[in-house]
């Protein structure tokens, strides 16, 4: 019966590649995807034990099996703690997982045969001691624990998103360890003519792990920042259709359902928007200052007769970010309403009047927020300074000017020393504390034409403009020393020290070469700086190194 076990192993990889090629993978998608990963190891193991008749091996994979039974332990309670977004983890005490890690070494172990023994020379069939049930009612107490979290959160918690996603969660629990329970009881404690009903347990982790994924993919229950961006859109008294600079659309609000049949990821075109019986001399100079003028805001009144005969007005206005536009929003305001009070007696001026003050407040919410996404499409969410992307468009306007007026432009690349330990030894969050600080203390040091932006991970890089690399050799060397100076508490009477690596490459330093294309020359200064930084790495961490390219770029 080897193959139950292996079609369940291979209808959860299944579902793993499914998540995680379906969905926006956040902090929780990565629990749930490791957790996801230890439920494949159990009916693996199951299916391997049956699967060779060497007796070294089948025990091997019956104890591999009881141990990725305690992480999945472990893992259900910190996947409670994430799921319901408790501050917990960072106060839990140790001692919470130390039962688990105990039972570890009793599995692998196996004293005396007390965990799990042979049944006639093999453990196909086999059967457990004292250290089995040991195990296991500590187990059941690791999932006692996540539930009294889970309806804790649903008795307390007032938010309705949490509470979803609780019960979602709560409910593939419960069938995994029904299951769970079924197997020990039917084919451990109380066999029935001793009869085997085989893949119970990994039946019920399938059945959960399939709860699971539909409840990822039908409520994206963990995707919270995708739920609250969309609650927004979707709840603005406006339709909203946002495309890039290559004409994709990249977010349509349910108000449009009803006018337009477009969806994200369509290639958008301006006379789709426009109903086919909008006269031509009201459409052409639409479209036409759509197409030539991208840069200014432009607009029609329509009718859509499909719909109740709806007046609709269209706004097409630039997503502009340092004067280079990244985008259009497009806005569809009905104005049907408003046509109609237009048109009844004067009595109902005071009403118009309130509601053309709510459409204005509507649309300086909708300016605000659009300021909002320009500033969000340009910086980096974690610590505040640019993102990359804004860094390499602003090097390409400069870097045709500073070559050919041979401006001097410098360029530092930072990277934090072992980072990775920072987070190994620390958690996650006091990285990202350490990320934020690092940012500060550079930004003290900058002008106010400087762009510092986050290239990647826990590295930085620092554009100078109208800087030698002497300049530039000074400020990063003060740079360096502060960051290295500053001291980061971490907890009460613990604190932290770091060292960062600095890669410096100016083009004051090569010869002048106009024939080099700009977009050749900023590759080349990235890979030179980029080699700097690794030689700082090598040498010892903690020092600033400058290097020169192979071919002149200035």
């Amino acid at each position: 019966m080897a193959w139950i076990d292996l079609s369940v192993f291979l209808l959860l990889f299944t579902l793993f590649v499914y998540v995680f090629a379906t969905v926006t993978i956040t902090s929780l998608h990565k629990v749930y995807l490791a957790f996801h990963f230890a439920m494949m190891l159990w009916p693996f193991c199951q299916f391997a034990i049956k699967a060779t008749a060497n007796t070294e091996l089948q025990l091997f994979y019956v104890k591999l099996a009881f141990v990725d039974a305690v992480l999945l332990a472990i893992g259900w309670l910190f996947f409670t703690l994430f799921l319901t977004g408790q501050t917990l983890i960072r106060r839990i005490h140790i001692s919470i997982i130390i039962p688990a890690l105990l039972i570890i070494p009793i599995i692998i172990i196996n004293p005396n045969a007390m965990f799990v023994l042979p049944v006639e020379g093999g453990y196909v069939e086999r059967d457990y001691g004292t250290l089995f049930w040991f195990t296991m009612i500590i187990l059941l107490g690791y999932v006692i624990v996540s539930l009294f979290i889970m309806l804790q959160a649903l008795i307390r918690d007032n938010s309705t998103r949490i509470k979803n996603q609780v019960k979602q969660v709560l409910i593939g629990m419960l069938v995994m360890t029904a299951f769970v329970l079924s197997d020990l009881l039917l084919n451990v404690a109380f066999p029935q003519n001793q009869t085997v009903i085989q893949g119970l347990t990994s039946f019920g982790i399938l059945f959960s792990a399939i709860f699971f994924v539909i409840a990822i993919h039908r409520n994206k229950v963990f995707d919270i920042v995708t739920i609250a961006h969309q609650d927004i859109i979707d709840t603005i008294d406006l339709g909203i259709l946002v495309i890039d600079d290559n004409e994709i659309i990249i977010e349509i609000n349910q108000l449009l359902s009803p006018y337009l049949n477009l969806h994200v990821g369509d290639q958008f075109d301006i006379e789709d928007i426009l109903p086919q019986e909008t006269q031509a001399d009201m459409a052409e100079p639409f479209i036409q200052a759509y197409q030539e003028h991208p840069l200014e805001r432009t607009e029609i009144e329509v009718v859509y007769h499909a719909i109740k005969d709806s007046h609709v007005h269209i706004q097409v206005s630039p997503i502009l970010v340092e004067g280079s536009m990244v985008g259009r929003i497009i806005t569809f305001q009905d104005m049907s309403e408003l046509r109609s009070l237009i048109e009844e007696t004067k009595l109902q001026n005071e009403i118009l009047r309130n509601r053309n003050d709510s459409l204005i407040t509507i649309q300086q919410e909708l300016s605000r927020t659009n300021l909002k996404l320009e500033q969000m499409a340009v910086t980096d969410s974690l610590t505040g300074c640019y993102n990359r992307h804004y860094l390499m468009q602003q090097l390409e306007q400069d870097i045709n000017q500073n070559l050919q007026d041979q401006i001097p432009f410098s360029i530092l690349l930072l990277d934090i020393d072992h980072f990775k330990s920072v987070n190994d030894n620390y958690g996650h969050l006091v990285g990202d504390d350490v990320l934020c600080r690092t940012v500060g203390i550079i930004q003290h040091y900058l002008r106010q034409d400087d762009i510092l932006a986050r290239y990647g991970g826990e590295e930085f890089i620092v554009y100078l403009p109208d800087t030698e690399q002497s300049e530039a050799e000074i400020l990063a060397e003060r740079i360096k020393s502060a960051v290295e100076m500053n001291t980061i508490n971490i907890s009460k009477g613990a604190s932290l020290s770091i060292t960062i690596s600095i890669g410096l490459q100016s083009n004051r330093t090569f010869a002048s070469d106009p024939s080099m294309h700009s977009e050749t020359a900023l590759n080349e200064m990235f890979q030179a700086v980029d080699e700097a930084l690794y030689q700082a790495k090598r040498e010892g961490r903690n020092r600033i190194v400058s290097t020169r390219l192979t071919h002149p770029i200035t």
